[in-house]
C-alpha cells in the first residue's frame, strides 16, 4: 500500500443496489484498514459522492441503476483519474473484458473473501491490476492465436456493448439515454448500428443472441478475442 495511505485509513466508496447486500460491503471493508465515507445505491449518487469525498477507491456493483455502472466508471476516469476503481460481477468474460476496457482497476467475484478484497485493494493502490484468483485468465484472454470461436460481439463498440446489454434486460431507450447521460436520438444510432453489425432486427433476436453468449459463457467454451481491449471509448 501506498505509504502516505498506510499512515492513516485508506477512505472507500461502496456502491450496490441492495441495502442488505451494500450493508455487508460496508461492514466487510471496515473489518479492515479502510474508512467507509460514501454509500450509494446508483450510479448517479456514485458521481456526486466521488466528487464529493474523493475517496482513495470506489468499489461498484456490476449492475448499478440510473447511471451504468460501466459509463459511471469513464466519467470517474475523466474527472477523478486517480480515484482507484474495483467492480463485483458475476465473472462472465464480457463483462470483466469490457470492465479492463473501460479503466477498472479491480474485479472481484461474489465469491470472494475478505483476504481476497483486501489483497484486491492493496494491489490497485500499488497501481497494478487485479483480478479475482477464481477468474479463469486462460477463457477471458485466449490467445491471439487460437481464434476458433469468432464472438459476434466482437465487432461492437464499447457504448455498442453498453447498449446492447440493456436492451436485453427489457430497459427502454429513454431509460438507456438517461443512463448513459445521452440523447435519445443517440442511443437510436447505436441501436440500429448494432442491430445492423448482429444482423439481427428486433428486440427478440437480441434477447435469443444473450441467452445463447451467456449458456456458452456458462459452459465455459466461449473465449473472447484479446483484442476487445482496445481503447474504444467515445
Amino acid at each position: 500500500m501506498d505509504l502516505e495511505l498506510s499512515k492513516s485509513r485508506c477512505t472507500v466508496l461502496v456502491a450496490h443496489p441492495s441495502p442488505l447486500i451494500l450493508a455487508g460491503l460496508v461492514a466487510l471493508v471496515e473489518s479492515g484498514p479502510f474508512q467507509i465515507v460514501a454509500q450509494c445505491h446508483d450510479g448517479e449518487q456514485v458521481l456526486r459522492h466521488v466528487d464529493d469525498k474523493n475517496p482513495n477507491i470506489a468499489l461498484l456493483d456490476m449492475h448499478l441503476e440510473k447511471l451504468y455502472t460501466l459509463e459511471a466508471v469513464r466519467q470517474i476516469r475523466l474527472h477523478n483519474p486517480s480515484i482507484r476503481i474495483a467492480v463485483l460481477t458475476d465473472g462472465s468474460p464480457r463483462e470483466v473484458v469490457e470492465s479492463l476496457r473501460v479503466g477498472v482497476n479491480g474485479i472481484f467475484l461474489p465469491t470472494s473473501s475478505s483476504n481476497n478484497l483486501f489483497e484486491g485493494f492493496t494491489t490497485i493502490l500499488s497501481g497494478k491490476i487485479y483480478l479475482a484468483p477464481q477468474l479463469k485468465l486462460d477463457r477471458i484472454l485466449p490467445s491471439l492465436q487460437s481464434g476458433e470461436f469468432k464472438d459476434p460481439m466482437s465487432t461492437l463498440s464499447a457504448r455498442e456493448h453498453q447498449v446492447f446489454a440493456m436492451m436485453v434486460e427489457g430497459i427502454r431507450p429513454k431509460e438507456i439515454a438517461g443512463r448513459l447521460q445521452l440523447s435519445a436520438k443517440t442511443i437510436d444510432t447505436y441501436r440500429a448500428n448494432l442491430m445492423r453489425k448482429l444482423d439481427i432486427h428486433d428486440v427478440v433476436g437480441l434477447v435469443k443472441l444473450a441467452i445463447n453468449l451467456k449458456s456458452m459463457d456458462d459452459s465455459k467454451t466461449m473465449e473472447t478475442p484479446v483484442d476487445v481491449l482496445r481503447d474504444t471509448q467515445e
